[in-house]
């Protein structure tokens, strides 16, 4: 459909730069649909949506409409687990093997929940071939997971466990409280009116919008690598990407499986809204204790990582603020989806941010994203 393109919702008159930023990625940046929500001390000051939920831009994006917001999810997983150990159903440095016995095997016996949630377990990829009908199985997921070798040492390095960490976490959450990471989401996102989700109900999954993946030549030919080469670090790469071949949503984003599925490294489903309100409560304390927000914000581990092909550095389920990766202030923690999707606290400008969008473009940062936290920072100052 050509035409204008239809943005509709609210922005605070300090914020309209955020406004402009928003309609200039439609017109300069190819977006197709998307939503931006920014919270500041728990007010609402900017709540826009825009664009179109589908690739032949028919369907307008709506106020209620989610999307797959791919890694930004992880950090919301990351918070559901941090709620345990401020609960003491989890402790940091004791091994994931003490709620989770079969995973103390094969060298993976000294992995800690630290470990697992800085993505230092030993296990970005599961070494049993899979096939995507397994995906639907947390089970057959979870014991393939507990069976792998450890790829290495256990908080010797830093891996990002693109695809495993939601089976990682999430059985983490399982064993300690006994909630699948759906039931678990929805005790947190239900009361903060925070749209948000694993494993979507028929109902919510109407309100979808699809998935339009565009994936350059770079990213195809990692996600397409050769799972037998005799290269031990090629072939964990290979497995993080393609073990099941469905891990990352590949062939299967718009299918009702995936979406009802338990993927959470890679299959969260948010408005821009439910991802800021989630933030906005980690900011005001009635999510976790400003102790561990304070922990879980600051670089636990940092190094290259092959699997992303570059530098990273991780707190404990949370991306901190950096040079490359800038969120807000240099406390801000948060963390990207493929694409572009983003969520974000910012707790010295008490800020909370989300951004989600169906144009899946590579990788995390874009300039879709980058142009609108630029403009939220202009606005604070």
């Amino acid at each position: 459909m050509d035409g204008p393109v239809p943005i509709s919702g609210d922005c605070a008159p300090r914020f309209a730069g955020v406004r402009e930023a928003f309609a200039a990625n439609f017109a300069e940046r190819g977006e197709v649909g998307a939503a931006v929500c920014v919270i500041v001390h728990g007010d609402v000051v900017v709540d826009l949506v825009g664009g179109w939920k589908d690739a032949d831009r028919t369907q307008p994006w709506e106020a209620d409409t989610i999307v797959d917001v791919y890694s930004a999810g992880k950090g919301v997983l990351a918070t559901l687990a941090l709620q345990l150990v401020d609960a003491g159903a989890l402790e940091l440095d004791a091994p994931v093997g003490d709620v989770w016995p079969e995973f103390a095997c094969a060298g993976k016996e000294p992995a800690t929940v630290r470990h697992a949630l800085s993505h230092q377990a030993g296990v970005p990829a599961i070494r049993e071939p899979l096939t995507t009908d397994d995906l639907w199985d947390w089970e057959h997921m979870t014991r393939a997971l507990a069976a792998t070798e450890a790829w290495f040492e256990p908080g010797s390095r830093v891996v990002y466990h693109t695809n495993t960490y939601g089976h990682l976490i999430g059985e983490l959450i399982r064993r300690a409280s006994g909630l699948s990471p759906a039931a678990a989401l929805r005790q947190l996102a239900d009361p903060l009116g925070a749209d948000v989700w694993y494993a979507l109900p028929d109902d919510v999954q109407a309100r979808c919008a699809e998935v339009i993946f565009e994936t350059p030549p770079a990213l195809r030919a990692a996600f397409e690598r050769d799972a037998s080469s005799p290269d031990r670090e090629r072939n964990m790469v290979a497995l993080a990407y393609n073990n099941p071949q469905g891990y990352g949503s590949q062939g299967v984003v718009n299918t009702r499986a995936w979406r009802a599925a338990e993927v959470p490294a890679a299959n969260a489903h948010a408005s821009a809204t439910g991802l800021a309100r989630i933030y906005a409560a980690i900011l005001d304390g009635s999510v976790l204790t400003p102790g561990l927000i304070e922990e879980a914000s600051r670089v636990q581990a940092s190094g290259h990582c092959p699997v992303l092909g570059e530098e990273i550095a991780y707190g404990l389920g949370f991306v901190p603020s950096s040079p490359r990766r800038r969120l807000g202030g240099p406390r801000s923690f948060g963390h990207f989806g493929t694409g572009g999707a983003l969520g974000f606290a910012d707790p010295d400008a008490g800020v909370a941010f989300g951004y989600a969008m169906n144009h899946v473009i590579p990788r995390w940062q874009s300039t879709r994203n980058r142009a609108l936290v630029d403009a939220v920072s202009e606005a604070l100052r």
